[in-house]
């Protein structure tokens, strides 16, 4: 029998991308047991298009408490049958064996917990949006192989850091295990901090190239270079990396993490946005006494080792593409 799987959408103002997202997901070889779509308030037209799809369960909120509530307040609500939670982005659109290719690679792999999908360009499919997250030594992340072409990236299944949730397979349970999403997080490199925090628990993450999803990107939050996107990402670097580098290697790379955070105010000045770099900065260190509190709590729950972390570190002098 197939696993079952609850499909997790979290949407905010992408009216311009639903009707697709959903359409696609409604073509997929293997149905979902449910799918459950969070919508933040949004003031265009997306209630009307999710209307549009009976099957889709709508949960209409009256305020919009970012991707990582979002995604909680869905999974809290999902059927306990399903063995699986997927997460799609609204402006990521699924070929019709997204799915089957997740299950197949989460049968074949039972010692993995965390599944991503090969996402392309929406706007040019000859070109990879990514292959799954990289974490490097200073806390930097990215989407392995953004922007290069596909043809030449990796097309076999191999284990990464962790899943991009723009189009990504989790197990039920290890989300439950850890509580989920963090909240305080709001969106942005949220998924990189539920991937290490489960890497902590014990859970590994598989490549599945078969898998594939068309991706926009921050298709409703204005781009990665807007205010929004780089207020978020930048402060939640810095709380990813604390709550989560593992025992001596949290001291061991903390100047690389601090040179890092200089050398990113800096580029970020000479571009024309210092003052939201600061102010990202800022309220991260304002944050930190909670996410120590937050540390402590992870690292004591901790089964993963040192070693174990330490080996799936991108530690490249410069940022690879793939």
């Amino acid at each position: 029998m197939q696993d079952k799987v609850s499909i997790i959408i979290v949407n905010w103002n992408g009216e311009r991308f639903l009707e697709r997202c959903l359409a696609a997901l409604m073509a997929q070889t293997v149905k979902p047991h449910e799918i459950i779509l969070v919508d933040n308030a949004s003031s265009d037209g997306s209630i009307e298009i999710v209307r549009q799809f009976p099957l889709v369960q709508l949960i209409e909120l009256d305020q919009n408490t970012g991707f990582a509530r979002g995604n909680n307040l869905a999974i809290e609500v999902a059927s306990e049958e399903s063995e699986w939670i997927a997460l799609i982005n609204p402006d990521a659109f699924t070929e019709p064996r997204w799915l089957e290719a997740l299950l197949l690679s989460a049968k074949c792999n039972p010692g993995f917990d965390m599944f991503c999908s090969k996402l392309l360009n929406a706007a040019e499919s000859t070109l990879l949006d990514g292959a799954g997250d990289a974490y490097h030594l200073s806390g930097l992340v990215w989407r392995i192989g953004h922007g290069m072409p596909a043809s030449t990236t990796m097309e076999s299944e191999c284990e990464v850091f962790s899943p991009c949730a723009a189009a990504a397979l989790y197990r039920h349970r290890a989300l439950r295990k850890i509580d989920g999403f963090d909240e305080d997080h709001f969106c942005y490199v949220e998924d990189v901090d539920i991937g290490f925090r489960l890497r902590l628990a014990g859970h590994r993450c598989l490549y599945v190239p078969c898998s594939v999803a068309h991706h926009v990107g921050s298709g409703t939050t204005g781009g990665q270079d807007s205010e929004f996107s780089v207020y978020h990402g930048h402060r939640n670097l810095v709380w990813t990396f604390v709550k989560n580098m593992p025992g001596i290697l949290f001291w061991l790379l903390l100047p690389l993490h601090l040179l890092m955070n200089i050398v990113t105010i800096g580029l970020f000045t000479l571009r024309g946005q210092g003052r939201v770099i600061l102010r990202a900065k800022w309220d991260a260190i304002k944050g930190l006494p909670r996410m120590w509190r937050k540390r402590k709590q992870i690292q004591r729950k901790r089964t993963a080792s040192v070693c174990d972390i330490w080996r799936l570190l991108d530690k490249s002098f410069l940022r690879k593409k793939s």
